[in-house]
């Protein structure tokens, strides 16, 4: 499919998508619920999300493709933060409308930029600092996280670091900004929508477990274990910092709960997260859904938790490549309250999101010890290199 313009007699708002992977692939599956045209740009023929929306087969910064977007679409939105800000305020100056705008991706895309927001607006966080040489990072103090400012996601570029040594690689790619560790207790985040006409939708408090190896998140569990005040610091934190952004659209937002009660807003993703998933089974409300409502500027739709949920990931097997091979996925499907997430990728890679898997239970406790046992049963190989 191919970017068409507007005829004057459609009267469906359309949403261009800067990306068009597993996001902007659900954003599109919810789209026609709202009547709307989306059209999505992306590098890859093909993409995940152009099997619902139209594509402009182009690089994210590709300048020229960029204004086709915006042309083609009453607002641009983001699938990925891997994107030029600088470029999306060119959009911006010629009259296009972004959201989130590209002064809060400019925010959010560094990570040391993001931190120092967080402290202006007297928000917590943890200790933390900009580092560019190994005498830095010593004076910061030793072991920390370690993490590229830019560009680091789903375990890339965040490293937990002993010595020196530890960290040249990372020094070597450019800026890092250097983390106190934190006595974590729980991994929390929260989903929020805010729109333009400054309208905010919170959702329930979740619980997050990582995979280790692979330093990405792993299970989500809806709603967290946590004490009524624990959600409402984490809500009204959420709240504080969207309106302090001035952000417009959905945003999920990180925090940390350490053994001695406090939270701490740990990172911002400007868009859909994978924290968010399990809402398209157990709200009344997809995040997905919601992010298009709030980038076009509709009421925001409500975010009640039907039934307790937990979501997990189909990542790529550590050794595999080439055509995607599933195991176990007709026996998950039989479950009752289990369903199956495929994203439409043509190749696997190590640790490559594939897909993911929501179960419904009795209870967050419930649906997550059935999500583990699936965990177990569910893998995704490939066919080789």
């Amino acid at each position: 499919m191919t970017a068409s313009s507007k005829s004057p007699a459609d009267s469906r708002q359309r949403v261009g998508i800067v990306g068009g992977g597993q996001l902007a692939r659900m954003m599109a599956e919810a789209a026609p619920h709202l009547d709307l045209e989306l059209t999505v740009l992306d590098p890859t023929p093909g993409a995940p999300a152009s099997d619902f929306a139209s594509q402009i087969v182009a690089d994210y910064d590709d300048r020229s493709a960029l204004r086709e977007l915006a042309q083609a679409s009453d607002v641009v939105t983001l699938d990925i933060e891997a994107v030029s800000a600088s470029a999306l305020a060119t959009l911006e100056a010629s009259g296009a409308t972004v959201a989130p705008s590209s002064r809060v991706l400019g925010i959010i895309q560094d990570k040391f930029v993001q931190k120092e927001f967080l402290a202006a607006h007297g928000l917590p966080t943890g200790r933390y600092a900009a580092i560019d040489t190994a005498a830095a990072l010593d004076a910061f103090g030793l072991p920390c996280i370690l993490k590229a400012r830019r560009h680091g996601y789903d375990g890339r570029g965040v490293r937990r670091v002993s010595t020196t040594a530890d960290a040249a690689s990372l020094l070597d790619g450019g800026p890092c900004m250097a983390e106190a560790i934190v006595d974590i207790d729980k991994e929390l985040a929260i989903m929020v929508a805010r729109n333009a006409r400054g309208e905010i939708a919170l959702y329930p408090v979740v619980e997050a477990e990582f995979d280790a190896a692979a330093n990405i998140l792993n299970t989500i569990k809806a709603p967290a274990a946590v004490s009524p005040d624990v959600a409402a610091q984490c809500a009204a934190l959420a709240t504080r910092l969207v309106t302090a952004l001035d952000g417009i659209g959905i945003f999920g937002i990180e925090f940390f709960l350490d053994r001695s009660g406090q939270v701490l807003i740990n990172e911002i993703s400007p868009r859909p997260h994978n924290s968010g998933h399990y809402t398209i089974e157990a709200c009344a409300t997809s995040q997905f859904e919601q992010h298009l409502r709030a980038v076009t500027n509709m009421p925001l739709g409500p975010t009640t938790l039907l039934k307790p949920a937990a979501s997990f990931n189909l990542l790529g097997d550590p050794q595999a490549f080439g055509v995607p091979a599933y195991a176990g996925l007709d026996d998950a499907q039989r479950m009752p309250g289990v369903t199956v997430h495929l994203y439409g990728k043509l190749s696997v890679k190590p640790y490559r999101k594939m897909g993911h898997v929501t179960v419904t239970g009795a209870s967050g406790g419930d649906a997550a010890d059935k999500a583990h046992r699936l965990q177990q049963l569910v893998k995704v190989g490939g066919s080789g290199r």
